[in-house]
């Protein structure tokens, strides 16, 4: 059953970073590569839960590269 529960919650925050980084404004740090993981390694009391979410945001900021880099440049 923990198991289970841990797959579950891994599951619904898989590209969680990348999504909000890119959509909701303010949590972001603006235009820039790599939001996704930028925003799961911020420090704030929800950094150990968003560490679960950093292999499948730097997963899905790769395949989104392309279209951040047409819309750069960036610093």
């Amino acid at each position: 059953m923990k198991t289970l529960l841990m797959i579950m919650v891994a599951l619904s925050l898989s590209g969680c970073g990348s999504i909000i980084s890119r959509t909701l404004p303010g949590q972001g740090e603006g235009r820039q590569y790599y939001p996704g993981v930028r925003w799961d390694l911020r420090d704030t009391p929800w950094r150990y839960v968003t560490i679960l979410d950093l292999p499948l945001s730097l997963i899905f900021d790769t395949l989104l590269l392309p279209i951040d880099a047409h819309h750069g440049p960036y610093e």
